[in-house]
C-alpha cells in the first residue's frame, strides 16, 4: 500500500467494481419500471454477465497488444460514455439492452491489462498479497455497490444514477492516467506484432499446454460447483420458512469467509506453505456442502458456506500464481481466458443447480454438489502436490 502506482490500481479497482454492481441495480430498477416485466429485469442482469464470457477469450489479448495503461484507460473512457446514454430518459428497452451489452464488454481487456500491469509494478510475493487486496476490495466493492445501489436509485431516480455511474469510471481512468507511468506494450515490434486472432490461438495453446496453468486454472474453475448455494438463496431460505433476510444472509456467508481466509492466508502464512495448502484448501471449499445432507438449520447453513468461503481463498493465491507463472507478454490473454471460464462454470453451475431443485430438494443438490467438488479437488490436488515446487520457484524468481 505504500507503493504510489498501486494506490492507483487500487482505488481504480475500487471505483470500477462499486460502479460495475450500482450500475447493475441502478438498470435493472430502470427497466422494470418501464416494463413492470420481471422477465425483461432477469434478461438486463444476465446482460451484465453475458459479455464477459463471450469476450474473454476474443478481446483479453488487446492488454498483451497494447500498452496496458492506454487499454485501461480507454476501456474506462468507453464504459462511461455508454453508461452514460443508457441512462438518457425515454431510451428504449432494446437501446439499453444494446448500449448495456456492450458497456459491459470493455471489462474483459480492463481486467486483463490491470491484473497484467499489477504484476510488472508489484513483484513475486508482494504480488500475491497485492493480488490479495485487490480480490478483497472487490469483494467489498461488490457489497457496497449492490447495497448503495437501491439507496441511490431512491434518492436521485434510476436514470439519473445510471447517469452519475458513468462518472465513476471516467474517475477511475484519470486516477489510473496520472498515477501510474507509461509503459510500452509487451510485444513492441510493430512490424513483428500478431495478429489479435494469433495471440488468442498462441495463449489458448499455452494456457492448456501447461501443466502449472492448466491446474491453477481448473482450480479457479471449482468455484462453479461450490458457489451452487449462492444461486440457491432463495429456495434454501423458502425451505426453513424463512424470508428474503435470510437468503441475503446465505449470499452473504461465502464472501464474508473469504475476507477472513484471504487475511490469515496471505498475512499469516508464509508463501511456499500457502502455495502447497492449495490442494488442500481447494478439497475444503467444497466439503461443508456435504453436511447439507443432516437437515441443518439456517444459522449453521451460513457457518458451513463462511467456512467454504474461508478455505475458497485458495483463490486468492491460485489467482497470483497463475499470472507469475504466466510469460510476461502473454498475461493479459491468459488472464482472460481463466476470468471468462470461471464467469462461464459459475452461470452453467447455478443454472444447473436450479434445474435440479425442479426435481429434488435443495438438500440433496447441494450435497451431491459437495461430492462432486470434493472429488474433482482431490482429483487436481495430486497433480498439484508434484508441481507446486515449480510455481514457488518461478516465484522465487520474480521476487528476486
Amino acid at each position: 500500500m505504500g507503493m504510489r502506482e498501486f494506490q492507483a490500481l487500487w482505488v481504480a479497482q475500487a471505483l470500477s467494481m462499486t460502479g460495475n454492481f450500482l450500475l447493475s441495480v441502478a438498470v435493472t430498477i430502470l427497466v422494470y419500471q418501464q416494463t413492470a416485466s420481471a422477465l425483461a429485469a432477469g434478461v438486463t442482469l444476465a446482460l451484465t454477465f453475458a459479455p464477459q464470457i463471450i469476450a474473454g477469450p476474443l478481446l483479453s489479448g488487446l492488454a498483451d497488444l497494447f500498452p496496458r495503461r492506454r487499454v485501461i484507460v480507454c476501456c474506462d473512457i468507453i464504459r462511461a460514455a455508454l453508461v452514460i446514454c443508457i441512462g438518457i430518459p425515454g431510451m428504449p428497452i432494446w437501446g439499453i439492452w444494446v448500449l448495456l451489452f456492450c458497456s459491459i464488454l470493455p471489462m474483459v481487456p480492463f481486467a486483463a491489462a490491470r491484473a497484467a500491469l499489477m504484476a510488472e509494478i508489484v513483484h513475486g510475493d508482494r504480488y500475491v498479497a497485492a493480488s490479495a487486496i485487490i480480490q478483497l476490495t472487490t469483494q467489498a466493492g461488490t457489497l457496497v455497490g449492490l447495497a448503495a445501489g437501491g439507496w441511490v436509485v431512491a434518492l436521485i431516480g434510476p436514470n439519473s444514477a445510471v447517469m452519475y455511474n458513468g462518472l465513476t469510471f471516467l474517475a477511475s481512468a484519470a486516477i489510473i492516467q496520472f498515477g501510474v507511468r507509461f509503459r510500452p506494450a509487451a510485444r513492441q515490434d510493430a512490424e513483428e506484432r500478431p495478429s489479435l486472432w494469433q495471440v488468442t490461438r498462441d495463449g489458448t495453446r499455452l494456457v492448456f499446454g501447461d501443466s502449472r496453468l492448466r491446474t491453477l486454472g481448473l482450480f479457479a474453475w471449482l468455484a462453479g460447483i461450490y458457489m451452487m448455494p449462492y444461486g440457491l438463496a432463495n429456495p434454501i431460505a423458502d425451505e426453513v420458512g424463512a424470508g428474503p433476510t435470510a437468503a441475503g444472509f446465505i449470499m452473504a456467508g461465502h464472501s464474508m469467509g473469504a475476507v477472513v481466509g484471504g487475511f490469515v492466508l496471505t498475512r499469516l502464512i508464509n508463501p511456499a506453505t500457502r502455495m502447497r495448502l492449495m490442494g488442500p484448501m481447494a478439497v475444503a471449499a467444497s466439503a461443508p456442502l456435504l453436511v447439507w445432507f443432516a437437515h441443518p438449520p439456517l444459522w449453521v447453513m451460513v457457518v458451513l458456506l463462511a467456512l467454504s468461503g474461508m478455505a475458497a481463498s485458495y483463490q486468492f493465491v491460485a489467482n497470483a500464481a497463475f499470472v507469475l507463472c504466466v510469460p510476461p507478454e502473454g498475461r493479459g490473454l491468459a488472464f482472460g481466458l481463466v476470468a471468462a471460464g470461471l464467469q462461464a462454470v459459475q452461470g452453467i453451475g447455478i443454472a444447473l443447480a436450479s434445474l435440479l431443485v425442479e426435481v429434488a430438494s435443495t438438500h440433496a443438490v447441494i450435497t451431491g454438489a459437495g461430492i462432486a467438488g470434493v472429488l474433482a479437488a482431490a482429483a487436481l490436488a495430486v497433480p498439484w502436490a508434484r508441481i507446486s515446487q515449480s510455481a514457488i520457484d518461478r516465484m522465487n524468481t520474480e521476487t528476486a
